[in-house]
């Protein structure tokens, strides 16, 4: 089975080429997605930039995504930000010159009970202190 034909599989349930995008996205990249659902690349990027799961470019091997919506920012994740920093060298965006984490910074992680949260690897560190940080920098470098 071609790319083309799994893209199209896979949006097929859905009545309109569109609610599709998604499920393409996970399979293959932007333009290959539009052409096989008959959308322009425009459409197809500005669903992927929306949402955090797809990644434009490519990332480090650890994902340190710091959410730094309201609940979060009232209790120190400006300073667990500056942390991840000072430690990894990199600002949010960025990623090791060892190609080992990347950082973001992330509108709203869902932990607002237990601010602020920091998401690694796909798995919520919550509450997150600056001082935890140099811990957590660690077991990423080490694996």
């Amino acid at each position: 089975m071609s790319l083309q034909e799994e893209i199209r599989e896979a949006a097929e349930p859905y009545p309109d080429p569109r609610s599709g995008v998604m499920s393409g996205l996970r399979l293959e990249a932007l333009a290959e997605v539009a052409e096989a659902l008959d959308l322009t690349p425009a459409h197809v990027q500005a669903v992927a930039s929306f949402y955090d799961m797809y990644h434009l470019a490519p990332i480090g091997e650890h994902l340190v995504e710091v959410c730094t919506n309201v609940s979060c920012a009232l209790v120190g994740a400006q300073q667990v930000v500056e942390a991840f920093e000072s430690e990894l060298g990199i600002h949010p965006g960025e990623t090791s010159d060892d190609g080992k984490v990347t950082l973001r910074t992330i509108e709203c992680a869902g932990g607002c009970g237990y601010a602020p949260v920091v998401v690694v690897d796909h798995r919520y560190r919550e509450p997150t202190k600056p001082e935890d940080v140099p811990r957590i920098a660690q077991e990423l470098r080490s694996g």
